[in-house]
């Protein structure tokens, strides 16, 4: 049975960082493209960070680039999420998301993901 199981969301203040952490249990992580998305309510899910099978190339959206930085760890079939510089902007609930890759394959778009966690609130504020 695959799953994903975030932690390390919460409260921080403008400017702080948080490290977001994803388990993946049930699947070989390393033929698996695996990122972070968010749901700000409102809005459509978007597309934060996503590191391509075996680790060979790692994409950020604009709006977090220089700011995230996402790691995975193949052998103990973990993600990570560093994020720095936190804005208000990024108050969401995050995903870790996976799907087994293929070429060709649209990395930002949330709809190629097959396997999703229970996501992990992320709150930004003074």
């Amino acid at each position: 049975q695959v799953q994903l199981v975030e932690s390390g969301g919460g409260l921080v203040q403008p400017g702080g960082s948080l490290r977001l952490s994803c388990a993946a249990s049930g699947f070989t992580l390393q033929y698996y493209t695996i990122g972070w998305l968010r749901h700000i309510p409102g809005k459509e899910r978007e597309f934060v960070a996503a590191t391509s099978w075996r680790g060979s190339s790692t994409y950020y959206a604009d709006t977090v680039k220089g700011r995230f930085t996402i790691s995975r760890d193949d052998a103990k079939n973990t993600l990570s999420l560093q994020m720095n510089s936190l804005k208000t902007e990024d108050t969401a609930v995050y995903y870790c998301a996976a799907y087994e890759h293929y070429p060709g394959s649209a990395v930002i778009d949330p709809n190629e993901y097959q396997y999703w966690g229970q996501g992990t609130q992320v709150t930004v504020s003074s």
